[in-house]
């Protein structure tokens, strides 16, 4: 179901956190909001750092919620609510920025202090003695990156740098105790404060990996500077790891740093939103243009826009004629003709011709608020395949706390040369591998893009469970109306009785006045072609609709029943002598509409709906994708069958009501096919309700927010197929990442706690093991930032 019934009761809220670092921390927030009383549900993202909660002010408050997030050692504050979704996403794009710039210069201090720090351990390094395998003896002999910098780069940063060689080791471990404790306390404070918090909590996260690798090498060295005695008198060198602590915050915060900059990335589609929104608007005010903040203008101002400019707000055409470019909210290259009636977007660009418009929907309520809003609440939203992540993050770092201590039991027992050196850097080098960075965006990050790319496409996906859903579809179910057709039916024919009273324009004249109060498509094809004619309507003295059949009612005395031939038999009028006339009206995939004046059948109105240009087309591309498209339709079975044989549908049900669109989209539910209904948004509302995936077909100025789960901005079915292959895309992207994140793990804490060495010598070293931790972050959203280049055409 692609609308479940929502409890009026319960109230949404968004709440921003600070402090999540990783899918441990938003798993762990998550479970405590959900077990807080009054908590219907809760869905935690980090890529957003937004915690969405719905749950029953009778039970709970906000303030009572932001009392579990801060309970679990996280921030929480409530948004403000006077900032509209603008300026929502430029505060959010600055914390973005903020935080990138701040990574950065820490990454690059930290860097440059680590290599200063190396250089000057290489002296202590080569002061230790051998082991027995001809490489010196600083803990981590078997690491293949020591192993060069002991055979290769010693030699000539000894020719080099002879005065360095020839300092006191004294001296040279307290100027790194120094160094240290600068990059501790400044770069890397955010590590132990978080890791802190989430202890007093009692929880783990990446930062308690991070912290409890760091700080044991640091303690190590620090026992090690302090009372080399303890060391020597059990045989074992007083090394210290200081530059290893350096080394490590500095590839861990460039790693966050390059995240940082990718998650940017991520939001590019959402942020060419806002900026589509221009500053100043050209009022008429006291019968003089002046430029003014946008957020100043008032409903009913009048607003001017020259070529070139964009549309500053929502409004209605009143003077002046144009063609305007609505490609970024619809994905429609062509420019859009407007003329005084039609309704303009704020954002779009006016191509051609200067006009007038006046100011209607504004702020929030503009379309293209709306559409920012939409894309937020989207992309801060969880896909189901998301709680793999969560039910592994939850025992993951304890595992892995678990997984240290062993390493470090297993080489103190089995090593042979220096034991505790061994244990103690294999231990390390499991904790910082193992953060769990990758499995926390490997979902998150994908649904951010995809969201992005649809947007750019036309395609507003309101969550992640809506993007998975997609992937699932095997049924297409298309509306025919304004969604196969396009939705702009005309007059082709007007046919009259033997038994006739009016002639063909008068008949025309009061069907048309009959149905000026309808708003089907087909009668509003009749007034529209009683307009052109020039006839004039009057106002019906009775008027009722008959939903799926017609209407019936009574203008300038006459009594008029118009619809198919089921409602006038209702009234006691037969058909039969036009019977074969509409038979034939129909197999040329008209809609013929019969007409009865005061009891006696007076003819027949028929209307054609052209169909889609790419209708077609998109339907043989869901063949090829594999889907059963399925034409439903309240139109008569012959004109449905015409249309549907042209169109290349694999079925069409016809004469439908919309009870009976929802009863068929129920029964293909029932035989175990995942369906997606495509209609207007409106008409069809059951029915998308009803369907797995409800796509509402949008006309370019409305959203239909409420209509569908995805909301095809440019109004045909390229849009459904391009949906449909954006969802199976990105499910692969998460999978990939979810792959990519778990293999890494598997594979990097063995290699981490040494399993290679005894085949292969080889053993990681701390200094590594964040490198390998920093780029498994970063290539899980890179390969999420690849579907931004994907194309779907």
């Amino acid at each position: 179901m692609s609308a479940p019934s929502v409890d009026p009761r319960l109230a949404t809220l968004r709440i921003p956190v600070t402090g999540m670092t990783c899918a441990a921390c938003s798993s762990r927030v998550q479970r405590m909001l959900q077990r807080a009383p009054g908590v219907s549900d809760a869905a935690v993202n980090l890529m957003m750092k937004s915690a969405t909660v719905t749950f029953d002010p009778q039970a709970t408050s906000p303030d009572a919620l932001l009392t579990v997030i801060r309970d679990t050692g996280y921030g929480a504050s409530l948004a403000d609510s006077s900032e509209t979704a603008f300026q929502e996403q430029e505060a959010r794009d600055r914390a973005q920025g903020a935080e990138y710039h701040d990574l950065r210069a820490k990454a690059w201090v930290s860097g440059l202090i680590g290599v200063v720090a190396m250089v000057v351990s290489m002296p202590l390094m080569s002061a230790a003695p051998a082991g027995g395998d001809g490489v010196h003896a600083h803990g981590v002999v078997a690491d293949p990156f020591m192993r060069w910098a002991m055979t290769s780069l010693d030699p000539l940063m000894r020719a080099v740098l002879p005065a360095l060689y020839a300092q006191p080791p004294r001296l040279l471990t307290v100027g790194l105790l120094g160094a240290t404790l600068l990059v501790m306390v400044w770069a890397g404070r955010h590590f132990y404060t978080r890791a802190w918090a989430a202890l007093r909590h009692g929880s783990a996260d990446m930062n308690t990996l991070v912290s409890a690798g760091t700080l044991a090498a640091f303690g190590y060295s620090l026992l090690a500077t302090l009372a080399p005695a303890f060391f020597t008198a059990r045989g074992v060198m007083p090394d210290v790891y200081y530059e290893a602590v350096i080394i490590i915050i500095a590839l861990i915060l460039t790693g966050n740093a390059f995240e940082a900059r990718a998650k940017m990335r991520t939001s590019v589609a959402l942020r060419a939103l806002v900026d589509l929104q221009p500053a100043t608007a050209r009022v008429v005010r006291f019968g003089e243009e002046v430029d003014a903040p946008v957020d100043t203008v008032e409903p009913d101002e009048i607003i001017v826009v020259r070529p070139g400019e964009r549309v500053p707000t929502d409004g209605e055409l009143v003077e002046g004629e144009s063609a305007v470019d609505e490609s970024m909210l619809t994905g429609e290259s062509l420019p859009v003709a407007k003329q005084p009636g039609d309704r303009v977007i704020g954002g779009t660009i006016n191509r051609t011709g200067a006009f007038r418009y006046r100011a209607t929907s504004l702020g929030a309520n503009s379309v293209l608020a709306q559409i920012v809003r939409l894309m937020r609440d989207a992309q801060g939203s969880r896909a189901p395949i998301q709680h793999l992540a969560d039910r592994i993050s939850a025992v993951f770092v304890p595992v892995v706390m678990a997984l240290a201590l062993l390493t470090f039991g297993v080489w103190y027992v089995a090593a042979t040369e220096a034991p505790l050196v061994r244990a103690f850097a294999a231990a390390v080098a499991v904790l910082i591998i193992a953060c769990p960075c990758a499995m926390g965006l490997a979902v998150p990050t994908a649904v951010m893009v995809a969201s992005g790319k649809g947007a750019e496409m036309g395609i507003l996906i309101k969550g992640g469970d809506i993007l998975q859903r997609a992937g699932d579809v095997r049924t297409v179910v298309l509306d025919k109306t304004g969604t196969i057709t396009e939705g702009r039916p005309a007059v082709t024919d007007v046919l009259l009785s033997a038994a006739a009273v009016f002639d063909e324009h008068t008949l025309l004249q009061r069907v048309a006045s009959l149905e000026r109060l309808s708003e089907h498509p087909l009668a509003d094809a009749i007034v529209q072609e009683a307009t052109v004619r020039g006839l004039v309507l009057t106002p019906p003295e009775a008027f009722q609709s008959v939903t799926g059949r017609g209407a019936h009612g009574v203008v300038q005395g006459t009594s008029l029943v118009v619809g198919n031939a089921a409602l006038l038999a209702e009234w006691g009028v037969s058909t039969q002598s036009l019977d074969a006339a509409a038979t034939q009206l129909a197999t040329a995939g008209k809609t013929p509409m019969f007409v009865a004046a005061d009891g006696t059948l007076a003819g027949i109105i028929a209307v054609a709906d052209p169909m889609r240009a790419s209708s077609r087309d998109a339907i043989a591309r869901l063949h090829t994708m594999g889907l059963q498209v399925v034409m439903l339709t309240g139109d008569n079975p012959r004109t449905a069958q015409a249309v549907g044989r042209d169109a290349g549908v694999d079925a069409v049900v016809a004469g439908v009501l919309p009870e009976g669109k929802v009863a068929e989209v129920r029964r293909r539910q029932q035989a175990g096919q995942v369906v997606a209904m495509v209609g207007d948004g409106i008409n069809d509302a059951p029915a998308l309700a009803q369907a797995d995936v409800g796509m509402a077909i949008g006309s370019g100025t409305d959203v239909a927010v409420d209509a569908g789960d995805i909301v095809l901005m440019r109004g045909d079915l390229q849009g459904v197929v391009r949906a449909i292959a954006l969802s199976r895309r990105t499910m692969r992207t998460m999978k990939q990442n979810l792959f990519w994140a778990f293999i890494y793990n598997i594979v990097g804490i063995p290699i981490a706690a040494g399993v290679l060495y005894p085949a292969f010598g080889l053993q990681l070293s701390p200094i590594l093991a964040s490198a390998a931790m920093a780029f498994s972050s970063v290539s899980v959203v890179a390969n999420s930032l690849r579907l931004r280049r994907a194309r779907f055409d």
